[in-house]
């Protein structure tokens, strides 16, 4: 499939009218976990291309340009105004949240058995650990402040347990920063992988950044969201600094115009659910329209042709959701490691006053005792008796493997 081929529709035909952009909701009871991760991954996308129109619009003199990326944007707004409507109205923040850290994990294995470039990989592996912690700390507050299964809402089809210790992925934010990738000389999938994973850890970023507060059941549950939304934070810096800063505006736009085409098709072919199937149809044939108008701009203000960016259209792998349990237990082996600089090490091999432990003592003030995702678990522990977990084995590392008491060390301290 490539879609410069493709012969787009005209502009007119792809607004939407405001009855279309509010389409009927997802059953929470019945849905396909993963069509919900498509759903959390689309929104995102579209935020992300909505966020970089709107950065060109505010740093361009050209309004022949700004009315031209301002048509574009108008859809991509219609198109993430109709995705994020998807979501039912009984669905709680909480009950969302795990759903976005399912996706966080999910995507991640995917994107890092996929991916050729072992520094970026390297990168995807890392972070995963820390959202997979997340999904553990977040099941907990739901069992213990809304009752049910966590694992029902995510299908069984991600283990929930911890990863790298919240504590842990404190670091000092001159740690997040990694070196950038070429995307007119690197493999195309690792282009796409960059861009697709810095616009759905964003979107999670912002979610818990604006929905924290109406998070009304405890005072423990909201300095929950605060502490998570601060990792975030590191893992937007991590992977937006993997993105080609070298690229123009204008062929920056036709990358995310591409990549948006591409995982419209990725999600068609992937669906299971033929009502949301037809909305993933409908939106590919939009971006199709949008990547030939990116496109168009390139040619008459840059006077570049789109292969100048993107060397081969035609897609490359497509984005597929599975189940990544082996993938991610292979991958909890490296729980130890921290950020140093541009690359990573062993915590245990940091120097000591390294700007790691000066971090941890100022966010944390030398204690466990302030940090809300270990207070979580102390809490379930303390009402039940052990931690709520789904695991279809033991946890491959030992110091992981205790219910009854939330390990602080791992990824913090030398536990060797």
């Amino acid at each position: 499939m490539n879609p410069f081929e493709l012969k787009p529709k005209k502009y007119d035909d792809t607004v939407m009218s405001f009855q279309s952009m509010y389409p009927k909701s997802y059953d929470k009871d019945s849905v396909d976990p993963f069509t919900k991760l498509r759903i959390i991954l689309m929104n995102g996308t579209e935020y992300e291309a909505v966020k970089h129109q709107h950065a060109m619009h505010r740093t361009c003199n050209n309004n022949d340009i700004r009315r031209d990326v301002a048509m574009m944007r108008r859809i991509e707004q219609q198109q993430q105004k109709k995705i994020s409507m998807l979501k039912p109205r009984n669905e709680s923040i909480l009950e969302h949240t795990l759903s976005y850290e399912q996706l966080a994990v999910d995507l991640t294995c995917i994107l890092a058995q996929r991916e050729p470039d072992m520094y970026v990989k390297q990168a995807l592996d890392f972070a995963l650990l820390e959202d997979f912690d997340h999904l553990y700390r977040y099941s907990d507050l739901l069992e213990m402040e809304e009752g049910g299964k966590p694992e029902k809402l995510i299908g069984e089809l991600t283990e929930i347990m911890p990863g790298r210790p919240t504590i842990s992925e404190h670091r000092h934010p001159a740690d997040s920063v990694r070196r950038f990738v070429s995307f007119k000389t690197c493999d195309p999938i690792t282009a796409l992988n960059t861009m697709i994973i810095t616009a759905a850890e964003q979107q999670t970023m912002n979610y818990y950044m604006n929905n924290g507060m109406f998070y009304t059941a405890s005072d423990l549950g909201r300095q929950l969201y605060s502490e998570i939304a601060m990792i975030e934070e590191q893992h937007v810096t991590q992977y937006g600094s993997l993105m080609d800063p070298t690229l123009t505006p204008f062929e920056c736009m036709l990358m995310h115009e591409y990549g948006e085409a591409y995982l419209y098709y990725s999600c068609y072919q992937d669906e299971t659910d033929k009502r949301i199937r037809k909305i993933w149809e409908e939106m590919f044939e939009q971006e199709v329209l949008h990547l030939h108008m990116a496109a168009d701009l390139l040619k008459k203000y840059e006077r570049k042709d789109w292969q100048q960016v993107i060397p081969v259209g035609d897609f490359p792998e497509l984005l597929k959701f599975h189940s990544n349990k082996e993938y991610i237990r292979g991958v909890l082996e490296s729980v130890q490691l921290t950020a140093k600089g541009e690359d990573y090490c062993n915590v245990c091999d940091l120097p000591d006053g390294y700007r790691f432990y000066q971090y941890q003592g100022l966010v944390n003030l030398g204690k466990t005792t302030t940090v809300a995702t270990h207070n979580v678990i102390k809490e379930y522990i303390r009402i039940n008796g052990e931690d709520y977990r789904y695991q279809v084995k033991e946890h491959p590392i030992k110091e992981l493997r205790s219910r009854t008491k939330d390990n602080t060390n791992v990824g913090r301290c030398n536990i060797r």
